[in-house]
């Protein structure tokens, strides 16, 4: 009798296996001639070689399902038990669908510019996508950095922002360099954990595929087969802009989001993000999507909000 083991390595066990190894007992109802063990890490089959060659290249084909739907369920396993591979990699390709979501949650533009965002990058390397809160635009870009991860265009994806507080002193913080960082970073985990299952993402910061720092981190650096976001960029300075746009290395994507109308900057600091705006708006190579209150995906109240200010402010 043969032997096949196949180590569990882009997926965690249990989303394989289901509760109580639910997902396993569906998987042995097709493969009734093996003797299949879930234990661990490990999955492992006993039988005829014909047999194993097709159990395994399934198993592969569940694992490849949900890493790219975030969900593995009976009708799904079925479906991919039965069908040809061929006519699974063509199935529920949903249209304009940037991201699975955890559960299953379809990711995809909610704007006419957020839509320009997802067109541009994919024939820009940089792009600036400035608006004001509320416009969806630290959501999309994070969407198309984990799309880029997920279809291996990058190898890791890089969020950063300024450490900057927002019209108010917050004073000591405690903890270690990580739990200090952490309320800043806040807006990025809550995308991210949108997007990919919690022990993953875990996985993902633990090995550096998916780094979230400070903007001064990234000083000295080459980012190379990146896909990296600054965010809040109306908050760098002249300095901090020119470091992080001369960060980019090969095969490298950029986006910059910020909002003109949130500066926190110290009184009379130029924004980074303005002057860069104004000074590569003509370089061929480097889109810009002007967002607005059209582009709100909050609360409605959101957008009305954003208009009553606008009176009051000057723009």
């Amino acid at each position: 009798m043969n032997e096949r083991l196949i180590e569990l390595i882009d997926i965690n066990p249990n989303d394989l296996f289901g509760i109580g190894n639910s997902n396993i007992a569906i998987i042995k109802r097709y493969f009734p001639k093996l003797k299949i063990v879930a234990r661990g890490t490990k999955l492992k089959a006993f039988g005829e070689s014909e047999l194993l060659d097709q159990f395994e290249k399934k198993v592969q084909m569940l694992i490849n399902h949900f890493n790219k739907y975030n969900k593995l369920d009976e009708n799904s396993i079925e479906r991919i038990i039965i069908s040809d591979e061929s006519s699974q990699s063509n199935s529920k390709n949903v249209e304009g669908v940037l991201v699975h979501g955890v559960g299953g949650k379809l990711i995809k533009a909610q704007s006419a510019n957020q839509q320009k965002m997802v067109d541009y990058m994919q024939k820009s390397d940089m792009l600036f996508a400035v608006g004001p809160a509320g416009t969806g635009k630290t959501y999309t870009a994070v969407a198309l950095a984990v799309k880029a991860l997920k279809e291996k265009e990058v190898r890791r994806i890089i969020l950063t922002r300024p450490a900057v507080e927002s019209g108010e002193k917050l004073g000591f913080l405690p903890g270690d360099m990580k739990e200090k960082l952490d309320p800043y970073m806040q807006p990025l985990y809550d995308a991210l954990r949108d997007m990919i299952p919690f022990e993953r993402l875990d996985s993902y910061l633990e090995k550096g595929v998916i780094q979230i720092a400070p903007l001064a981190f990234m000083r000295g650096r080459t980012l190379d087969n990146a896909f990296v976001i600054l965010d809040e960029a109306q908050n760098t300075t002249h300095g901090q802009m020119k470091m992080f746009l001369t960060r980019m290395g090969k095969n490298a994507k950029f986006i910059i989001t910020g909002d003109p109308g949130q500066i926190d900057l110290p009184h009379r600091q130029v924004s980074g993000l303005k002057e860069a705006v104004l000074v590569l708006k003509d370089v061929k190579g480097i889109a810009m999507v002007h967002l607005d209150e059209k582009d709100v995906v909050r609360h409605r109240l959101v957008g009305q909000i954003i208009n009553a200010f606008k009176s009051i402010e000057g723009e």
